[in-house]
């Protein structure tokens, strides 16, 4: 085992053990999501028809997947900075540990998260009557996973520049909400009015719904597909960056 990933696994290994301590993160984590799809669901059953959908579920349930993988993990900052405060990341500066294994050491925790949450979103949407193409559950969740990647480094460089839950959560919850309204998450934007959808045209995030949603329904179309796991690639690059950068300048 290299030395890279053997500090990446301490670093995770310690992550995962404090999380295992409260085992509820995950259910709350994952709440969000459910509550959409037990409550608009139903709703959004009458109206499928009118965007060329014919299941409900197996339309929804792939937006919530990248809702959960980017508002989960967008609150991953969080816990870095109690640790900050505490003292834990100055004790892992001055190990000889990479700091880029500082920081995927805790993507790595914060993507089994997302996995095990999006494990449980998908069998709940199952249930509730989604029919979807298995082959393409599991690419949806791997381009889920990679803008998990983006969030969680994202979030975890702004923590560390802003090192303030005050400044922190207004922050994500102005940058998010925006993201959320025009990505096509519960809707698809083919529905508002054409302004509407080219300024949502801009948003990387609803190509990599539009992508997420392709695979699900089986259809495989190769340009929506190509859009967003291109975006959700380079978003995912672009995080890591910013994440190891921001280590490697809070270490100068």
């Amino acid at each position: 085992m290299s030395t890279f990933v053997r500090e990446c696994m301490i670093v995770f290994n310690r992550q995962l053990r404090m999380n295992l301590r409260n085992p509820a993160w995950v259910i709350i984590g994952v709440m969000q999501p459910v509550l959409y799809l037990v409550l608009f669901g139903p709703l959004l059953k009458p109206l499928v028809g009118q965007f060329g959908a014919t299941n409900a579920y197996t339309f929804l349930v792939p937006g919530l997947l990248v809702q959960l993988a980017m508002f989960g993990a967008m609150f991953a900052g969080f816990g870095l900075i109690a640790e900050w405060r505490e003292g834990v990341i100055e004790a892992e500066r001055v190990t000889p540990a990479s700091r880029t294994a500082l920081l995927v050491g805790r993507l790595m925790r914060d993507l089994l998260q997302i996995f095990v949450q999006a494990l449980l979103l998908i069998a709940l949407g199952w249930a509730m009557g989604m029919e979807p193409s298995w082959s393409g559950v599991v690419l949806g969740v791997g381009i889920a996973l990679l803008v998990g990647t983006a969030m969680a480094a994202a979030s975890n460089a702004v923590a560390l520049t802003t090192k303030s839950e005050d400044v922190m959560a207004p922050l994500i919850n102005m940058v998010m909400m925006p993201i959320l309204l025009l990505s096509g998450i519960m809707l698809p934007m083919t529905l508002g009015p054409a302004w509407l959808e080219r300024v949502s045209d801009v948003v990387p995030f609803r190509w990599v719904v539009d992508a997420v949603r392709t695979s699900f329904s089986g259809e495989f179309v190769a340009n929506q597909l190509a859009w967003g796991i291109g975006w959700a690639v380079a978003l995912s690059v672009l995080g890591i960056w910013w994440g190891t950068a921001t280590f490697r300048k809070e270490n100068a």
